[in-house]
Parts: structure tokens; C-alpha cells; sequence
């Protein structure tokens, strides 16, 4: 296809992707939904928890059978994330979520030299977030800390056909599990739709009442020193709106991709930044143009 046609084209499904948003109509966080999300929560650490009590069983590497251990390690070891779905389950049964969908992923990857006191100290390093994360991090500020405990503020963005701009405040616990691992859930207090960002008209839309494309995000991770190295798994949990009859092109590809892709590009920017930091002393780090992900697990329902 000629150029001016690609170029017209291009123009075109943009045009048309702009009058669809505008078109698209808020969606409302229903009581009924969040109260189902925070069930699917609860049920989640539970499970966590009991995992974290279990001696050499924190990883998901770690309850893999002998073979499929010794690959995980071997494509881990070649900077693979190794990432899959989770669906958590009670007594067996699906966890239904009223007017919402959850998306439920968990990644690993392993950062060869690094230790866990330094992997942590960049993970607490929030004000340069910007820098390390770019552009999935725009702005990123540590507005109180009490000991191991974070209130952090974040302005995220994020791009899939179309673009959205997110403010959102965390509350972040670090508890250590011994000299060679540490825990870290994170929690999502309040997340707003930014609209007309970078304009002079930039305002937030009402919190729970907006395009629905991120409503509710957890996030814990669990960062373990071993094998000359430190593996940092992340397990994410977040609710968006269902996809809108007639809007599934549009979308769809943000509400079902976003949060696989988002978990892959913080754990291979992690890792990078962590690696080339132990080769230089100053990284300027960029995004990651298509980060090698590989499915160590079939997606997995939990009991």
C-alpha cells in the first residue's frame, strides 16, 4: 500500500477512534462490583499468604514440576519474563463480578547480580519512577512514609489504540520475610480518569465514574535473593468496566491487553535498569520496544 494511502488511513482510524471515546459513555463502579472485586480480593491473600508460610514454595518456579523448573530457570536466567493468567476461585467456583471484569495475571524475572537490598532500594526509589519507567510513569511522588510503610502518588499512562492518562494515590507495605526475601503488596486507595491531559483544560473525571478503563489495582510482589541473582515475581489484580457492546475494537484490545503488557514492561524495566546499573553508575532507561514473555504456566484457576 502506497504511503499517503497508509498515512490516510492512519488519520482516519484515528478520527474515527476519537468520535468513538467520545461517544463511549461513563460507566458508574456499581456497589455490587466493588464489593464482589473486594471478595475476589480477600480470597486472593488468603491464598498468598498461606503460600508466603510455606518453606521454598513463595515462587511459582517452585511448585513446578523438576523439568518444567529447570526451563523456567534456564529461559528466567536468559532475561524471559515468565508471566501467565490466574483466576482465583472459591471452593471451586468462579468468582462472579457484576457489571466488571478482573484482570488477574502473575510474572516473574530474574535480575542476574543484583541483591535484595539493592533491588529493594530501587523499588523504593519512587521519585525516580519517571525516569526508570518512562513513559508508563509520568510522575511519581512519596507523600508520607512511616518505617516500611509508603503513601505514594502516581500519574500513569498508558496506550493501546488509544491513550489514557491515570492519577492514582498507593499505599505500599514493605515486610521482610527474612535476610533473603521480602514482601511488598501494594493497593490503590484512588484512581482517577485524567481528561484533555497535557491541555489547559486537563482535568480528573469523578473518581468511579468514567471510562472504566482501570478502576481498582493490587499489585504484590515478592522479591527473593538466590542463584546469584534475585527473582522478582509480581502478582496483579485489577477491575476494569466490561467492554461495551459495538466498542469491543476499540476497546477491548486496552481492557484485555493492557494489564499483561503493563506487568511485562515493569518487570523487564526493572530488570534492565538493575543490570546496566551494576555496568554504569548513571542509566537513562527506555521502554522496552517488544520484551520477550513466555508462558511458564497454562492459566491456572485457584481454589
Amino acid at each position: 500500500m502506497p504511503l499517503q494511502q497508509v498515512a490516510r488511513l492512519l488519520l482516519f482510524l484515528g478520527v474515527f477512534a476519537a468520535r468513538a471515546m467520545g461517544e463511549l459513555e461513563a460507566a458508574d463502579l456499581r456497589e455490587g462490583t466493588r464489593q464482589a472485586f473486594e471478595r475476589y480480593v480477600q480470597i486472593t491473600e488468603a491464598r498468598i499468604e498461606q503460600e508466603l508460610k510455606e518453606a521454598g514454595r513463595g515462587l511459582w518456579i517452585d511448585r513446578l514440576s523438576q523439568a518444567e523448573r529447570t526451563d523456567a530457570e534456564r529461559q528466567l536466567r536468559a532475561g524471559e519474563v515468565m508471566i501467565t493468567r490466574l483466576e482465583s476461585r472459591a471452593e471451586g467456583k468462579r468468582l462472579e463480578i457484576p457489571d466488571g471484569k478482573v484482570h488477574h495475571w502473575l510474572g516473574t524475572v530474574f535480575i542476574p547480580g543484583a541483591t535484595l537490598s539493592r533491588t529493594i532500594a530501587m523499588v523504593q526509589d519512587y521519585e525516580h519512577y519517571p525516569r526508570i519507567y518512562q513513559p508508563a510513569i509520568r510522575r511519581s511522588t512519596i507523600v508520607a512514609r512511616d518505617g516500611s510503610r509508603f503513601k505514594v502518588s502516581m500519574q500513569m499512562f498508558m496506550k493501546k489504540v488509544i491513550s489514557v492518562v491515570l492519577n492514582a494515590d498507593f499505599d505500599v507495605v514493605y515486610r521482610s520475610l527474612g535476610p533473603t526475601r521480602t514482601y511488598v503488596p501494594s493497593v490503590a486507595t484512588r484512581i482517577a480518569e485524567v481528561d484533555n491531559a497535557d491541555t489547559a483544560q486537563a482535568r480528573e473525571k469523578p473518581v468511579g465514574h468514567d471510562n472504566g478503563f482501570l478502576w481498582r489495582f493490587n499489585n504484590y510482589c515478592l522479591f527473593e535473593e538466590r542463584d546469584g541473582g534475585t527473582y522478582m515475581q509480581c502478582e496483579s489484580v485489577s477491575l476494569s468496566r466490561t467492554i461495551p457492546v459495538g466498542l469491543g475494537w476499540l476497546i477491548g484490545p486496552f481492557v484485555t491487553s493492557i494489564p499483561r503488557e503493563s506487568l511485562t514492561f515493569t518487570l523487564t524495566a526493572a530488570r534492565r535498569h538493575l543490570t546496566e546499573k551494576g555496568e554504569k553508575n548513571d542509566v537513562t532507561m527506555t521502554p522496552p520496544s517488544s520484551p520477550t514473555t513466555t508462558p511458564f504456566l497454562r492459566s491456572r484457576a485457584l481454589l
